[in-house]
């Protein structure tokens, strides 16, 4: 058997400590499951004017007409809400109607470059032997390794925000790989294409908004290769 959320929203002055004019502050009390919170909604009214047997203000004035208002779309607003949240099947608390009210839910916390790189090499390595090589995915391991090393060194964290990625991290990774990891051209534009994957994908799902490779272009060495004499190959197949 279902849980029932016993909900209701009443208004109601604060008499205890009058405005510096007279008007005392109306407050909003969400009650879930016998549970309150109570909230100054940040409007007044002079105590005579109020109803509390209709929770609005008899008044006829502008003010008194913009208060009501406000308290039949905030009754309305919550009742949304709380529907909203039951058909979902989630939680159901005073402070949660209270905060999805204002606006002041619990953000998403920002992506990360690490995690990101982490989900992508996990994804690959379920996808081995179909769209990826196993030796591909090691190299996408090995890019994630080096820059959690430079963010480390860099910036004496364990992570950074994906939105911090910029131009000049991207130049730091190259040189990073250059001098420290003794990396020749061809395997650091590896690792480039790599990085270049991860934060188009970031693009593509709009987790960032700029492309930090903008304006960076990578040229490859040309390799020259000896062919192996008839001899050589001799001594091979022997």
């Amino acid at each position: 058997m279902m849980e029932r959320n016993s909900f209701s929203v009443l208004f109601f002055l604060k008499k205890t400590k009058l405005l510096k004019n007279g008007e005392a502050s109306v407050c909003m009390r969400i009650t879930v499951n016998n549970v309150r919170s109570e909230t100054n909604i940040r409007k007044s009214i002079s105590p005579s004017l109020w109803n509390q047997a209709k929770e609005c203000s008899r008044g006829k004035d502008r003010k008194s007409n913009d208060l009501n208002k406000f308290i039949e779309e905030a009754r309305i607003k919550l009742y949304n809400i709380h529907a909203d949240l039951k058909q979902e099947g989630l939680p159901i608390t005073a402070i949660i109607l209270r905060d999805k009210f204002f606006g002041l839910e619990e953000k998403e916390a920002p992506r990360t470059l690490i995690a990101t790189i982490q989900e992508h090499n996990d994804q690959c390595r379920q996808l081995v032997g179909k769209d990826f090589a196993l030796i591909t995915v090691r190299r996408y391991e090995s890019c994630k390794r080096y820059l959690a090393e430079l963010i480390k060194i860099k910036f004496d964290k364990e992570d950074m925000p994906l939105k911090d990625v910029n131009g000049e991290f991207i130049r730091a990774f190259e040189f990073y790989l250059k001098t420290e990891k003794d990396c020749a051209q061809n395997t650091v534009i590896r690792y480039m294409k790599c990085l270049k994957k991860i934060t188009n994908r970031s693009i593509a799902n709009e987790w960032i908004n700029k492309d930090p490779f903008a304006g960076i272009k990578f040229h490859e060495k040309e390799v020259h290769r000896e062919f192996l004499t008839w001899d050589e190959l001799q001594i091979l197949v022997t």
